[in-house]
């Protein structure tokens, strides 16, 4: 079952994360042991302002666990989603100018899926699937025409899946000095009144 993310799933969800953490070396890995890491991520997904925050997830549950959780938000909120952030890593005694993430990864006017990530356990289920067609349908309803994301050149299952849905390539971005691809799908837009 998709839901909305809620506060009671913020350190599962931090959890899964961490896998995306690790594979995009943040430098912030070196700086913070992962336990205490995933409890300040965790602490700021409670405001719904929040890269992760519950304002910004949906999460697969399957069984009362969460199997998977999918993480977007307008490109225009980006130069604040970290802010909470900040205010967790000066409660916790660090400085506030340190980051997970240093570089701009959205494009201009696009709804930008952030992070996608499947409990290992469940994969090949459909769940990411289901999960990126759940945004693309959040993005579509906020009024948005495109949805972007940024994928390792080297992750070419994921490459895959997204061309399955009819995301392309439309520009190559850097990130904690590795090489992705930015992709981007059309959307039609469905406003609610």
């Amino acid at each position: 079952m998709i839901r909305t993310m809620q506060a009671k799933d913020s350190m599962e969800a931090a959890a899964l994360l961490w896998e995306i953490f690790e594979d995009m070396e943040l430098p912030l890995l070196k700086e913070i042991p992962q336990s205490k890491l995933l409890e300040m991520v965790a602490e700021a997904a409670e405001d719904p302002d929040y890269r992760y925050g519950v304002n910004r997830g949906l999460v697969y549950e399957y069984n009362g666990v969460i199997a998977g959780a999918i993480f977007g938000y307008p490109a225009l909120d980006e130069p604040s989603i970290d802010e909470s952030f900040k205010n967790v890593l000066q409660k916790h005694g660090y400085e506030s100018n340190l980051n997970l993430f240093i570089d701009q990864e959205a494009l201009p006017n696009e709804w930008y899926l952030d992070s996608i990530v499947v409990n290992k356990k469940f994969r090949g289920m459909g769940i990411g699937t289901t999960l990126l067609e759940a945004m693309c349908q959040t993005a579509s309803d906020a009024g948005f025409e495109r949805i972007g994301l940024n994928v390792d050149v080297a992750n070419l299952k994921a490459k895959k899946l997204y061309s399955s849905i009819g995301f392309k390539k439309v520009a190559d971005i850097t990130l904690s000095g590795h090489h992705y691809e930015h992709l981007c799908k059309p959307l039609e837009t469905h406003v609610k009144a």
